[in-house]
């Protein structure tokens, strides 16, 4: 891999690297060389309607950790799948190990019977809004939220923070932050019905999953009366297999040799796409395993090296990937999903409606 230094893009991996696999040692001879350019902040900056009109010109092919509806950019796994040492999140494998086992210290109908998020609330509107529906002396919407606070969990040393210990309700709450957030796949993988508040943003897994089946859906501008409905009918319902379901993607579809798999066949249709030879430019400086760990300390080194690929995959790739959906297969599964979401909003309704009635006014969120 080589760095030109003499790129004016803003360098911003400096807190948030990955050991993204080196395809000479995974796939020996299996990738040919390309050129690519990555960002790494989380908003995605290619607007598709800056890209129309008679002077338009082709959108520049930009990788990043998510996608959104309205731009165009490719999505790329995110650094936290290699670990995450400012906050003592380690590699994927190793916290995804934990959390199997963390699973089977509590039962879902031995867990608290409420619904669960704990973040930085303050990187976006809408989870500050999300604090809203905490539990307080004048009503319960049936969820414990919980701020976290970075500074003091790093002086405690992070003992109120591994993602193995917080499996401890049966409900889970997704919600997107500054864009797209990292939390997604460990909320998922905790055997809790997860809770996603409607996401604008995609990674590169999240649209294989459906509601209903892996998860359970909630309203953006409707948050504290929908996860109230939510856990009142899962209570009464008992849904710990959509938890389970949710917890059975992500183990079984997002175990690295996959991701490593995503990563290989995306890079091999992306060099397809070149047309022009990759050439090494003036003034680039090579960036290999060793000279990353040369440059690093303490748990960063430690997380490189438990992370770092160091041989290649028994299988010949490291998957095969399936063809792409037909339009009409797309659109239908597009459809399935939207009336999910449609059938579960109109349940909640429902519900509010009867309680309104009961109350002789209507409750309104705080």
């Amino acid at each position: 891999m080589w760095n030109n230094t003499a790129s004016p893009i803003k360098q911003e991996t400096s807190s948030r690297y990955g050991v993204f696999c080196n395809f000479s040692t995974c796939s020996p001879g299996k990738i040919q060389d390309l050129e690519l350019m990555f960002r790494c902040g989380d908003k995605t900056v290619i607007q598709k309607y800056d890209m129309q009109g008679s002077v338009a010109t082709s959108p520049p092919v930009l990788f990043q950790y998510c996608g959104h509806s309205s731009t165009t950019n490719i999505v790329f796994p995110d650094w936290t799948f290699w670990g995450w040492a400012e906050i003592n999140i380690k590699p994927w494998e190793v916290v995804l190990e934990g959390m199997v086992e963390g699973n089977k210290k509590i039962k879902w109908q031995d867990r608290e019977p409420y619904a669960y998020w704990r973040g930085n609330p303050h990187v976006s509107p809408s989870r500050e809004d999300l604090m809203k529906c905490n539990v307080s002396d004048k009503y319960d919407w049936l969820a414990r939220l919980y701020e976290q606070n970075w500074g003091e969990e790093r002086k405690q040393g992070y003992k109120h923070s591994k993602l193995e210990d917080q499996c401890t309700h049966r409900y889970k709450i997704y919600i997107e932050g500054n864009s797209w957030s990292v939390s997604e796949k460990y909320i998922l993988a905790c055997d809790s019905m997860a809770l996603l508040v409607k996401p604008e943003y995609y990674d590169f897994f999240s649209r294989s999953m459906e509601p209903m089946l892996h998860y359970w859906p909630i309203r953006t501008g409707n948050k504290c009366r929908d996860i109230k409905f939510a856990v009142e009918w899962g209570n009464n319902h008992s849904v710990d297999a959509i938890g389970k379901a949710g917890s059975k993607f992500i183990q079984e579809s997002l175990r690295m040799e996959y991701v490593y798999g995503y990563m290989f066949h995306l890079f091999k249709e992306y060099v397809k796409l070149l047309k022009f030879k990759p050439r090494i430019p003036a003034g680039a400086v090579e960036i290999s395993s060793e000279s990353m760990a040369s440059s690093l300390d303490g748990s960063r080194e430690m997380f490189f090296e438990e992370s770092t690929v160091k041989s290649p995959g028994e299988a010949p790739v490291p998957c095969a990937a399936p063809p792409p959906y037909d339009t009409h297969t797309l659109q239908k599964t597009i459809q399935m999903k939207e009336d999910a979401r449609r059938q579960v909003e109109m349940w909640g309704d429902e519900y509010w409606e009867k309680f309104s009635k009961k109350q002789q006014k209507p409750l309104s969120p705080p």
